[in-house]
Formats: C-alpha cells, structure tokens, sequence
C-alpha cells in the first residue's frame, strides 16, 4: 500500500513542463511512494511516411528519457520509486513494430492512451478529443481498445472516456455499457483521470463511470501530470476522490495490483 500515480509526462513530448528530477521531488513532497514517468511513446511509422506528430517525443530522445529516469530511481530510491513506462496507441497495422521497439528499453509498463481512431496517417485518422455525432468512430474507438486491453501489453487504460461522442445518448449507453462489460471480463484498470477532472473536459464522462460502477470495473487514479505542481494539488484530488466514493467505484489503492 501507499500513494502511487504511474501517468507522468516530461518536456519531450511537447506539451509538458518541467525537469524529470522536479517531477521525483514533487512526488516526494506529497507523500508520494511510488511514481511512474509514462510519457507519450515514440511511433515507428513506415519509411517514406513523411509525418510525426507533435505530441509525443521522437525516437532520438527515447534513450535519454529511460536513461533519465533509470537514474533518478537510483538516486532517490530510499525515498521512492520510480518506475520506467510509456503511454501508447493501438494502431492494428503499426503496434507490432512499435512493441518490439519499445521492449528494446525495458520498460515497467504500458498504459493505454487511444488519442486517434484508426490512426494517425490514414485517411479514416480521426483525434479522439474532436466531437462526433458518428456511430461508426465510437464503434472503432472500442474496437482498438478491446484488441489492445485482449493483448496483455497493457497495465491499465488511461482516460477510457475520452471519445468526445455527441450523438444519440441512448446509443452510447449501450455500447458503453457493453464495452465496460467486456473490459470488466479482461480484467484490465480503468483511469479516473485528473487532469480531464480538473481542465473540465469531456471526460471523466458521468454515464461511463456510472456504468463502471455498476459492473464494479477496476479503478486507478491517474494525475496525467504535465506538470511538477499537479502532485501537490492535494485539494482537487480529494474532491475527485469523493466523487469517485459517491460513485462507488471499484477504486484500486495498491499499485502491485497494476504493476503485477
């Protein structure tokens, strides 16, 4: 038992600030006893493919991030410990070379983190956070998750909720409900996320932890830290964890359940 979050991010994937080290100190502070730095993954697109998008970090930087971290876990391990992931998409035609690539740096774990449908460079490629109306992208948004939590690569799915669907309401709970349904059979963590929580964005979604709650899915808190100050908004978290209680969520409060 003790305090954990496993979804931190670091200036490389562009839209993050802070030193690795201030993220490890800020962790400490707040009573933190394990953290884990699960920055957006470098995507190994095919040659020729002339696109990367700005929102994970490049290839070249990948060594320097787990040789970073590796050596704050050294550093501050009578204090806390550090773990080494990364936050990944499934994209079917992509995620068996992008495995294999990022198995090579040894990492701790995998969350799941599906910001495109399809994926990035195809015609169909759709952001997750855009809002839709159409049936058919909250269709390929379970589909991809399902196949990626059925793979066992992953520790737990970050902001599951994050489809930013706006159409038929009667629709989405039913395919939500059937989707939390087959999650709840894999037995893989959902993240309650905190900073969808405290940016008010379109998740956490009420009518998916709603059912959730009903099917007693597992739940992690993730701080989604993009910053070193996130760990020490200790009054936003409790507020969150109180909605999670009214909830009555399936809250998982040690983090060998995720790591195991």
């Amino acid at each position: 038992m003790g305090k954990f979050n496993l979804h931190t991010h670091t200036y490389r994937c562009n839209h993050s600030r802070g030193e690795d080290e201030d993220f490890v100190l800020a962790a400490i502070e707040n009573g933190y006893t394990t953290m884990g730095f699960s920055d957006h993954a470098p995507y190994i697109f095919p040659e020729g493919i002339n696109y990367y998008s700005d929102f994970r970090m490049k290839p070249y930087r990948t060594q320097g991030y787990a040789d970073s971290v590796r050596a704050l876990g050294e550093k501050y391990k009578d204090k806390i410990d550090v773990k080494l992931g990364f936050e990944v998409e499934w994209y079917p035609d992509l995620i068996e070379k992008e495995l294999e690539y990022l198995k090579s740096f040894n990492y701790d774990y995998l969350i799941l983190g599906q910001h495109h449908i399809s994926n990035e460079i195809d015609k169909n490629a759709r952001y997750t956070g855009r809002e839709t109306r159409k049936v058919k992208h909250l269709d390929m948004y379970i589909s991809q998750v399902l196949a990626a939590a059925r793979s066992g690569e992953f520790a737990y799915i970050a902001h599951p909720d994050i489809l930013n669907f706006t159409g038929n309401k009667n629709i989405y709970r039913q395919k939500i409900e059937s989707f939390i349904r087959e999650l709840k059979e894999i037995d893989i963590p959902l993240e309650y996320n905190f900073l969808g929580y405290t940016g008010k964005r379109q998740y956490p979604n009420p009518v998916f932890w709603e059912l959730a709650a009903k099917y007693g899915n597992k739940t992690v808190i993730g701080l989604d830290a993009h910053q070193p100050w996130v760990y020490a908004d200790s009054e936003n978290l409790e507020k969150m964890k109180e909605e999670i209680r009214f909830l009555g969520l399936n809250l998982i409060e040690d983090v060998n359940e995720i790591l195991k």
